[in-house]
């Protein structure tokens, strides 16, 4: 039998689905965050071949999840539509060249722009969410998208020559997470087709590696278990975000996304001792105070909402 919601209860229904996509995204952040200290650990692997065994590891993984959770016929579904496939060839392109250009920017000490590319990330996703799903602001809201650029032009401009980086893993992902929302394809499906779609390119690169005498297995035990755990690292993140991309709206995802940056900026000061500039300082400040207005902007409208209920007899 079909459940119907009633609209007594929608309002509630929303406010869990935004809060479980909250939840969601800001787990996803946490993890991409965190994910230089990985990387850096892997240093004696190139980062081409890192991304190869990305794909490859991630696609055991996600095989064993459809398996376990008995999805197979939902990802076969999937499989028998060529516009979905189209899509998805497109997001396993943008998702691999953003994974290339990150891995190779932590590898060659440029935290500092890659933690500028994903600063750049929301006010891209906003304004793809404004210009394309037609989502709309509110004034604080716009306030604190002008703010947070503000913030990103001081630290592009001091930073112009790592630029092409982070313009790269903006685009990149902005892209990947663009078509992921408007695609009706849950996020493990939709990331076991990727890895699919990406693993024929995976292994005939570490097979050219290994012709070419640059193994990425065998350099030691403790970069091998590493390798072997990258499945773990590329899924977990990437399944989380997707599944807070189907339930917060785009502009709204791209705002909580400011906790990854800032958590590798702040590697890249005090643990990568990378060179500090004013701009950097400043550009935090300016996306922080954006924040505060985007979180207070929040909060006004949630308890709007809840005075509406309480008046409609909700």
């Amino acid at each position: 039998m079909r459940q119907t919601i009633s609209p007594r209860t929608a309002p509630v229904t929303a406010q869990k689905r935004s809060r479980a996509g909250f939840a969601f995204g800001l787990g996803a952040y946490l993890l991409w965050g965190a994910i230089p200290l990985y990387f850096k650990a892997l240093g004696r692997v190139a980062p081409s071949a890192i991304v190869a065994h990305r794909v490859l590891w991630s696609l055991g993984l996600l095989a064993a999840m459809l398996t376990l959770g008995r999805r197979w016929p939902a990802f076969g579904a999937a499989l028998r539509q060529p516009r979905i496939i189209g899509i998805f060839i497109a997001t396993s392109l943008l998702i691999s060249a953003n994974w290339l250009s990150y891995v190779w920017a932590i590898a060659h000490a440029h935290v500092l722009a890659a933690s500028l590319g994903y600063y750049l990330n929301p006010l891209v996703n906003v304004f793809f969410g404004v210009l394309l799903l037609k989502e709309r602001l509110t004034r604080l809201q716009a306030a604190a998208v002008a703010m947070a650029a503000a913030g990103v032009a001081v630290l592009a401009a001091g930073a112009a020559s790592s630029l092409w980086i982070s313009l790269a893993l903006a685009a990149s992902f902005s892209l990947y997470g663009l078509l992921r929302k408007i695609t009706p394809v849950d996020a493990l499906e939709g990331l076991s087709l990727e890895t699919l779609l990406l693993a024929p390119l995976a292994l005939a690169w570490l097979a050219w590696l290994e012709r070419h005498n640059s193994p990425s297995l065998g350099i030691d035990p403790t970069t091998d278990l590493l390798l072997a755990l990258s499945g773990v690292a590329t899924a977990t993140p990437l399944l989380l975000f997707n599944a807070a991309a189907k339930r917060l709206t785009y502009s709204a995802l791209g705002f909580v996304q400011y906790v990854s940056p800032t958590i590798q900026l702040l590697l890249a000061l005090f643990l990568f001792h990378e060179p500090v500039r004013p701009a950097q300082l400043i550009c935090l400040g300016l996306i922080w105070c954006a924040l505060l207005l985007f979180a207070a902007d929040g909060v006004r409208n949630s308890r709007a909402a809840a005075r509406e209920q309480a008046a409609a007899g909700l």
